[in-house]
Protein backbone atom coordinates (compact mmCIF):
# COMPACT_ATOMS: atom_id res chain seq x y z
CA UNK A 1 0.00 0.00 0.00
CA UNK A 2 1.28 3.45 -0.88
CA UNK A 3 2.58 5.43 2.12
CA UNK A 4 0.75 8.60 1.05
CA UNK A 5 -2.55 6.68 0.89
CA UNK A 6 -1.93 5.11 4.32
CA UNK A 7 -1.19 8.56 5.79
CA UNK A 8 -4.46 9.92 4.39
CA UNK A 9 -6.39 7.02 5.93
CA UNK A 10 -4.67 7.58 9.29
CA UNK A 11 -5.41 11.31 9.12
CA UNK A 12 -9.06 10.61 8.27
CA UNK A 13 -9.45 8.35 11.30
CA UNK A 14 -7.52 10.80 13.50
CA UNK A 15 -10.17 13.40 12.68
CA UNK A 16 -12.94 10.89 13.34
CA UNK A 17 -11.57 9.80 16.74
CA UNK A 18 -10.83 13.36 17.85
CA UNK A 19 -14.33 14.46 16.87
CA UNK A 20 -15.88 11.52 18.73
CA UNK A 21 -13.94 12.37 21.88
CA UNK A 22 -15.65 15.76 22.23
CA UNK A 23 -19.26 14.82 23.12
CA UNK A 24 -18.16 12.10 25.53
CA UNK A 25 -15.68 14.34 27.34
CA UNK A 26 -18.14 17.23 27.50
CA UNK A 27 -20.93 15.05 28.89
CA UNK A 28 -18.64 13.28 31.33
CA UNK A 29 -16.99 16.46 32.60
CA UNK A 30 -20.43 17.98 33.15
CA UNK A 31 -21.41 14.92 35.21
CA UNK A 32 -24.09 13.88 32.69
CA UNK A 33 -24.92 10.44 31.38
CA UNK A 34 -24.49 9.91 27.64
CA UNK A 35 -24.60 6.84 25.36
CA UNK A 36 -21.40 4.86 24.76
CA UNK A 37 -20.65 1.48 23.19
CA UNK A 38 -20.70 0.09 26.75
CA UNK A 39 -24.30 1.07 27.52
CA UNK A 40 -27.19 -1.36 27.32
CA UNK A 41 -28.35 -1.37 24.60
CA UNK A 42 -25.04 -0.30 23.07
CA UNK A 43 -24.94 3.31 21.81
CA UNK A 44 -28.59 3.79 22.78
CA UNK A 45 -28.67 3.33 26.55
CA UNK A 46 -26.85 5.75 28.83
CA UNK A 47 -23.46 5.28 30.46
CA UNK A 48 -22.22 7.06 33.55
CA UNK A 49 -20.33 10.32 33.44
CA UNK A 50 -17.14 8.52 34.48
CA UNK A 51 -17.49 5.98 31.66
CA UNK A 52 -17.88 8.89 29.24
CA UNK A 53 -14.74 10.59 30.53
CA UNK A 54 -12.73 7.42 30.01
CA UNK A 55 -14.30 6.74 26.59
CA UNK A 56 -13.65 10.33 25.53
CA UNK A 57 -10.04 10.15 26.71
CA UNK A 58 -9.56 6.85 24.89
CA UNK A 59 -10.83 8.42 21.65
CA UNK A 60 -8.60 11.48 22.16
CA UNK A 61 -5.51 9.34 22.77
CA UNK A 62 -6.18 7.18 19.69
CA UNK A 63 -6.74 10.31 17.59
CA UNK A 64 -3.52 11.89 18.85
CA UNK A 65 -1.56 8.67 18.26
CA UNK A 66 -2.84 8.63 14.68
CA UNK A 67 -1.83 12.26 14.23
CA UNK A 68 1.66 11.49 15.55
CA UNK A 69 1.94 8.53 13.15
CA UNK A 70 0.79 10.63 10.19
CA UNK A 71 1.52 14.26 11.12
CA UNK A 72 -0.80 16.97 9.88
CA UNK A 73 0.18 20.30 8.42
CA UNK A 74 -2.62 22.75 9.05
CA UNK A 75 -3.68 24.45 5.86
CA UNK A 76 -5.18 23.72 2.49
CA UNK A 77 -3.57 20.33 1.80
CA UNK A 78 -4.78 16.76 1.33
CA UNK A 79 -3.80 15.61 4.83
CA UNK A 80 -5.70 18.36 6.58
CA UNK A 81 -8.68 17.90 4.26
CA UNK A 82 -8.65 14.16 4.99
CA UNK A 83 -8.72 14.78 8.76
CA UNK A 84 -11.49 17.35 8.33
CA UNK A 85 -13.53 14.89 6.27
CA UNK A 86 -13.14 12.30 9.04
CA UNK A 87 -14.28 14.84 11.63
CA UNK A 88 -17.19 16.10 9.52
CA UNK A 89 -18.38 12.60 8.65
CA UNK A 90 -18.21 11.52 12.27
CA UNK A 91 -19.83 14.76 13.41
CA UNK A 92 -22.77 14.30 11.06
CA UNK A 93 -23.23 10.69 12.14
CA UNK A 94 -22.99 11.59 15.85
CA UNK A 95 -25.42 14.50 15.52
CA UNK A 96 -28.02 12.42 13.69
CA UNK A 97 -27.65 9.29 15.83
CA UNK A 98 -27.60 10.92 19.24
CA UNK A 99 -30.25 13.42 18.17
CA UNK A 100 -32.59 10.47 17.63
CA UNK A 101 -31.46 8.73 20.82
CA UNK A 102 -31.93 11.76 23.06
CA UNK A 103 -35.31 12.48 21.46
CA UNK A 104 -36.38 8.92 22.32
CA UNK A 105 -36.54 7.72 18.72
CA UNK A 106 -33.54 5.37 18.89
Amino acid sequence: MDTQYLNLVQQFFAGAFLCNSVPHLVAGLQGRKFPTPFSIPATIGYSSALTNVFWGLFNAVVGLLLVSAAPLTVGLNVGCISALLGAVGTGIFIARHFGRVTAGGR
